[in-house]
This record gives C-alpha cells, sequence and structure tokens, in this order.
C-alpha cells in the first residue's frame, strides 16, 4: 500500500507520526510526503521538510504567494510520480485542500486528520470538504457535532494530544527553586514578538525560575539573543510536558501548547502577538470568541487571553502574580478536569485511524 501524507506543521508532524508508526507494522506500507523530523523518524520518506514550507499569519502568506503556489504544483507532480493508493492530509488547509481536490480529480481516495477550522473561519470551505475528501478524522468532540449541520458524517476518534499526556508518567529531575515555564511557539515571528514581553516579568518573579520549552529549529545562540541579560531562566529543548511536570504556572503562546498545559493540570496565561497586518486581518475574518483551545472547548474564559495590545509587561505581570496563588486556580482546575472529560475516549486515536486506513487495504 501506497500514501501520500503532507504536515506542514510541527503539531501536524508530531501527531500524523503517531499514525505512521502504526502503519509501518504493516511492512508492505511505503509512505511519502512532506513534513518533519518526527515522520521522518518513523521511515516516511521526505519530498519536502515543513522547515521550507511553512508560513505563519495571513499577511506573511500574501507575501509569498508566489512560492506558495510553486510548491503546490510541485506537490502535485510529486503525487502523480508516486501514484499513491490514498492522499492523508494532516491540517494545513490552505495547502491540503488545494491537493484534496487535485487527488480527488485524479481518483485517489483521500482522508483528512485534523479539520480545518471552519467553524472559526473561511465556513465556505465545507464545500470543498464535500466534495474532496472521502473520510474526515476531528480532533475534537464539538467539531463532529458541528459537521452534522452540513449533513456530513466525520469521525472523533480520539485527540492526539490528550492521548500522548494520557498515556505517560513524568519523571523530570529539576533541583531548582519553583518553575515558571515559558512557551514562547515555535516559528520565528512568534518568538521574536512574545518572548520579549514574558521575560520582562522575570524580574518581578526572583523565587521562580523561567524555563523556556525551545524548538529544534532554532539553535541555543538564537535564543541566547533574547536570554542573556536575564538569570534564573534556563533553556531545555524537545522537552515540553516534562517541563510542564514541574510547572507551577505557564506563560503559553496560543495554540496546541495551551491544550497540553491545561492536560498537565497547570495554570496559564494564554499570550498571542503577530504583525498589525495579520492582526487586523484575523480580527474582521475570524468569527469565535477565543483563540485558545482550552476557552473554544470549554465555550468560557477559564484562562486569561493577553492578545496584541493586551500583551503588555504590567498585565502580564499581574495576571500571573494572580495564578501563582494556589486559593485563585481552583476555577481553573475544575474546568481543566472538565475538559479531560470531554476529550476522554476508549481507544489510541493512531491506532484507530491506522486501522480505518488497513481497511481500505482490505476492502
Amino acid at each position: 500500500m501506497k500514501i501520500y501524507l503532507i504536515s506542514g506543521e510541527k503539531s501536524g508532524d508530531q501527531h500524523a507520526a503517531k499514525i505512521v508508526k502504526e502503519l509501518k507494522k504493516d511492512k508492505n506500507v511505503v509512505i511519502r510526503g512532506w513534513g518533519g523530523d518526527n515522520l521522518k523518524s518513523q521511515g516516511m520518506h521526505l519530498h519536502r521538510h515543513i522547515d521550507e514550507v511553512s508560513y505563519m499569519g495571513f499577511w506573511e502568506v500574501f507575501k509569498n504567494f508566489k512560492k506558495i503556489y510553486n510548491l503546490i504544483n510541485e506537490c502535485k507532480d510529486d503525487i502523480l510520480q508516486f501514484s499513491p493508493d490514498l492522499v492523508l492530509l494532516v491540517d494545513y488547509p490552505g495547502f491540503n485542500l488545494r491537493i484534496a481536490e487535485f487527488a480527488h480529480k485524479n481518483k485517489i481516495s483521500t482522508y483528512y486528520y485534523i479539520s480545518p477550522k471552519i467553524w472559526a473561519w473561511k465556513k465556505s470551505r465545507i464545500n470543498k470538504i464535500r466534495k474532496y475528501v472521502n473520510r474526515m478524522f476531528v480532533i475534537f468532540p464539538f467539531e463532529q457535532e458541528y459537521y452534522k449541520d452540513f449533513n456530513l458524517n466525520v469521525e472523533y476518534l480520539g485527540n492526539p494530544v490528550f492521548e500522548d499526556i494520557d498515556s505517560k508518567k513524568f519523571n523530570f529531575d529539576y533541583n531548582k527553586k519553583p518553575v515558571i515555564s515559558l512557551f514562547p511557539g515555535s516559528r520565528e515571528q512568534e518568538i521574536s514578538l512574545v518572548l520579549p514581553v514574558m521575560l520582562e516579568v522575570v524580574k518581578f518573579f526572583p523565587d521562580y525560575n523561567f524555563v523556556i520549552s525551545a524548538t529544534d529549529s532554532f539553535n541555543i545562540d538564537y535564543y541566547n539573543t533574547y536570554i542573556d541579560k536575564y538569570e534564573n531562566v534556563d533553556l531545555i529543548y524537545g522537552k515540553s510536558l516534562e517541563i510542564l511536570s514541574v510547572s507551577k504556572a505557564a506563560l503559553v503562546t496560543s495554540g496546541t501548547a495551551t491544550l497540553e498545559t491545561a492536560l498537565m493540570n497547570v495554570p496559564q496565561i494564554v499570550c498571542y502577538k503577530t504583525s498589525n497586518p495579520s492582526y487586523l486581518i484575523a480580527k474582521y475574518l475570524v468569527k469565535i470568541k477565543y483563540i485558545s483551545l482550552v476557552n473554544i472547548l470549554l465555550d468560557k474564559e477559564s484562562v486569561v487571553e493577553l492578545i496584541q495590545s493586551k500583551l503588555t509587561v504590567d498585565n502580564l505581570r499581574k495576571n500571573l502574580d494572580h495564578i501563582l496563588k494556589d486559593e485563585n486556580i481552583k476555577e481553573i482546575k475544575s474546568d481543566y478536569k472538565t475538559l479531560k472529560s470531554l476529550l476522554s475516549t476508549k481507544q489510541k486515536v493512531s491506532e484507530a485511524i491506522a486501522k480505518e486506513i488497513f481497511s481500505i487495504k482490505n476492502s
């Protein structure tokens, strides 16, 4: 069986790698596509690495439109040469929905994992999903209900973040002061806009050690340009969950990390900043009350969101001081418990999706 897989972002690379691990238990499965180090480590042949194709924000995508257009055409050519039995698309909707249309026209079955967030913006994408996607696997229970309103039968088989955390035990030796963890994102634009604000609060909390969860896309020298002048700041690569396991609180750039932090039961403040053009476009187009997955899933402001102009040192200091006091976080931890029950399933999502893919081969 030949599968062409496309993931254009780090979180998708991590989640898709678990599926590939299950699929590769069959020695006759050959997988090629676009992804990152996690997929490569599971035996997928990379045609393109995600570091070459990841663009963040409306304005940044617009500026690189020609390059993205050429990459889409390159991907189409590679699919035709590979001639897969199935295309598995993971998140990355601006790119992947174009590939879904192409695969459909070439009579290639198309599965989609991690739905485009049509409940937030670009609802019109439902038309492409209806036409070109054979199976859709969503990662939030409310998405399954949302799609039913459009007479589409999509499946919630589990959440990969919940699966990863629920199956692990953490024994992280960090013998220093109590920890406040910093998750400034995985893209340079995120880090450059958010991390300096996060670090400015360090001086107000001398009884804590601040630990940055670093991404391997950037070396130590890059991070040192931000942290050299600060004491009580450590940098740790590749151990985000371990860092959370010893954290008293966390400052988190919006994204999957907000959900990880909640599932690890750590009080958090969500921090988000992008370029002004991208923010203005997003504010006009995106129709949701919250940006963090925690608040979206709970449909309430359980955790504080400091977005764009609200992300100031003073706001961050005040809110961090608040959540470091145990008497102020009872409601947050109660909400986290509710969140876990919402996402819980009896199966591992990676195994379940691999089983569905194998059903094609055996049909």
